[in-house]
C-alpha cells in the first residue's frame, strides 16, 4: 500500500497551507489557507490554483487561522462539493474569520476602484469572494470533537487530537487500512506549546509512520512561558512612567484573548497601575464571545482561576471594547497612558493602521510586537525596527520603542518540537515532512532532527512524496 503527498502551499513559506494526500483515487485536503505577504504575489497565489478542486474528495481543517482556512470559500466556488471536517470551535472560528476577510476585501476593492476612477482609469478586480460564499462554503462543514475518530474515506479514519495552537487546533492523525495494511500520518497543523494561558497543552498522538510537521520558530527559542507576566508588566510599567500609550498589533483570534487574561491578572495581583485596555477590534470582540462558549477548550488552570469562581477571564473593570468606527478614530486623540490591542497582528489591514500612523513618531509609546510577522509586511518591518515604514501610502519615522514579546507566540520552538517527536515512536516514524516555514527555519530543524537521526524532507512546492508501508 502508498500514497502520495503533495503541498500547493506553506511550502518553504510561513503562510497559505494546502497539503494533499492521494491514496488511490481518493484525495484528501488538509487545510486551505491564505497567501500573505506582497500584494501582487498575493493576489497570484490566491487566484490561480495548479490543482483541481473538484477531484477533491474530503477537506480537513487544523485551525481557523487565515492562512489555514482563509479561502475555503474559493474552495467552494472552483467545483469542491465535499466534506470539510474540523472541531467545532475551529468551525465558529472560521466563520468569523473568512467573513471579516470578505468584508475587508469589499471595502478593498471600493477603494481601490475610487483610487482609479479619480486617475480617470477602470478597476475591473473582484474580491476572491463575499459574505454570501462564506456561508455557502459553512454549509459544507461537519464538525468532531477531540479524540472521536471519523471516516474520510474508505479505509481513511481520522482522529483529532488537541494541539494547544489556537481554540479548537487539531493535530490530525489519519490512520489508512486496506489489504491487511496500515498506515498512520500525522498532520501538526500549528502545534502549540506547553503552559500557554487558556488552552490545554499540545497532545502526543499515536505513533505515526509519517509526520507532516510546521516548521515556523524552527531556527528560535522562545521566552519561557513563567516570564510572560514579568516582561508584561515591566512594558507597561515603563510606558506609563513616560506616560506613553503601548500598541500591540494581536491576531483576533488567541493573542488578543491571551493579552486579556495576563492584563486580568497583573491587575488583580496589583502589579501594574489601573490603565485603560482598548481592544479595537469587532472581529476581536466577536471571537472573544466564542471562546466564553468554547469552554471545552480550556485548561486546568483558566477553569480553576476564573470559572470555579465565577469569573470572566476576558472582562475587568478597565478593560473595554471597541466595535464602531467613531468609538476607535476617538482613541486617536487619548492624552493619557492606555493600552491599545487592534488586529491584524502582521499590520496588513484593519484599525491597526491608524494607531501606528498617530503612535509610531513618539518615542513615549511602545509597540509591542506579541506574534510571528511573515515576510514583506509591515509588521515585520516594524520587529526589524527599519528607520522608516510606510503606513497608508504615507511614509513614518518609528521612534516609539519597539518590544518583541517571543514567550507570546502559539507556536512550538525548535526544542518543542524536538520534544514532541521525541515521543513518538523513533523504529516506527519513517519520515518527517517539514512545511509552514521559512527556508532558514526549515534548514535549522532539519539539522537538528537529522543530528537525532530522524529522516527529514523539507517539502517543496507541488512535489509528490511516495508514502509506503
Amino acid at each position: 500500500m502508498q500514497a502520495e503527498l503533495f503541498s500547493y502551499g506553506a511550502t518553504e513559506e510561513v503562510t497559505g497551507s494546502k497539503h494533499f494526500l492521494q491514496i488511490g483515487d481518493q484525495q484528501i485536503m488538509v487545510d486551505c489557507g491564505a497567501f500573505q505577504g506582497k500584494r501582487k504575489e498575493a493576489e497570484e497565489k490566491n487566484h490561480y490554483w495548479p490543482f483541481d478542486a473538484t477531484k477533491i474528495t474530503a477537506a480537513i481543517l487544523t485551525h481557523a487561522h487565515f492562512d489555514h482556512s482563509g479561502l475555503i470559500p474559493v474552495l467552494i466556488k472552483k467545483g469542491f462539493n465535499a466534506n470539510i471536517y474540523t472541531t467545532p470551535a475551529s468551525r465558529d472560528l472560521a466563520s468569523l474569520i473568512m467573513m471579516d476577510s470578505a468584508h475587508i476585501q469589499a471595502k478593498d476593492i471600493e477603494y481601490l476602484k475610487k483610487k482609479a476612477a479619480k486617475r480617470g482609469e477602470t478597476f475591473d478586480k473582484e474580491p476572491l469572494y463575499v459574505e454570501s460564499d462564506v456561508v455557502e462554503a459553512l454549509q459544507y462543514f461537519i464538525t468532531i470533537s477531540y479524540h472521536r475518530p471519523f471516516y474520510v474515506a474508505e479505509g481513511v479514519r481520522a482522529t483529532f487530537y488537541d494541539a494547544g495552537h489556537i481554540l479548537g487546533s487539531a493535530i490530525t492523525l489519519l490512520e489508512i487500512k486496506r489489504n491487511g495494511q496500515e498506515m498512520r500520518i500525522g498532520f501538526s497543523g500549528d502545534l502549540g506549546r506547553k503552559n500557554l494561558p487558556i488552552l490545554r497543552d499540545p497532545e502526543i498522538i499515536p505513533d505515526v509512520d509519517y509526520l507532516v510537521m510546521e516548521s515556523t520558530y524552527g531556527h528560535r527559542l522562545h521566552d519561557p512561558i513563567d516570564r510572560v507576566m514579568d516582561k508584561l508588566a515591566d512594558v507597561v510599567n515603563r510606558t506609563v512612567r513616560r506616560r506613553g500609550k503601548i500598541i500591540i498589533p494581536a491576531f483576533a483570534v488567541e493573542r488578543t484573548q491571551e493579552l486579556v487574561y495576563y492584563l486580568h491578572l497583573l491587575r488583580q495581583q496589583n502589579r501594574i497601575p489601573k490603565i485603560p485596555v482598548y481592544v479595537d477590534s469587532p472581529m476581536a470582540v466577536n471571537a472573544t464571545a466564542i471562546f466564553k462558549v468554547h469552554q471545552e477548550c480550556y485548561d486546568q488552570e483558566t477553569r480553576h482561576a476564573f470559572l470555579e469562581n465565577h469569573k470572566n477571564p476576558f472582562g475587568f473593570d478597565d478593560l473595554h471594547y471597541v466595535t464602531s468606527v467613531e468609538e476607535s478614530k476617538r482613541l486617536n486623540n487619548l492624552k493619557e497612558p492606555a493600552i491599545i490591542i487592534s488586529s491584524s497582528g502582521m499590520c496588513e489591514a484593519g484599525r491597526i493602521l491608524h494607531h501606528l500612523a498617530h503612535n509610531i513618531e513618539n518615542p513615549n509609546n511602545t509597540i509591542m510586537i506579541v506574534g510571528f510577522m511573515a515576510q514583506n509586511t509591515l509588521g515585520r518591518k516594524i520587529k526589524e525596527e527599519q528607520p522608516e515604514v510606510k503606513i497608508l501610502g504615507d511614509m513614518y519615522r518609528l521612534k516609539a520603542e519597539v518590544v518583541t514579546m517571543n514567550a507570546f507566540s502559539a507556536h512550538a520552538d525548535y526544542n518543542e518540537i524536538l520534544d514532541y517527536v521525541s515521543h513518538l515512536n523513533f523504529k516506527r516514524l519513517k519520515r518527517i515532512f517539514l512545511v509552514h516555514g521559512e527556508p532558514d527555519a526549515q534548514a535549522n530543524l532539519k539539522k537538528l532532527l537529522e543530528e537525532r537521526n530522524y529522516k527529514v524532507t523539507i517539502v517543496k512546492y507541488g512535489e509528490r512524496y511516495t508514502l509506503q508501508v
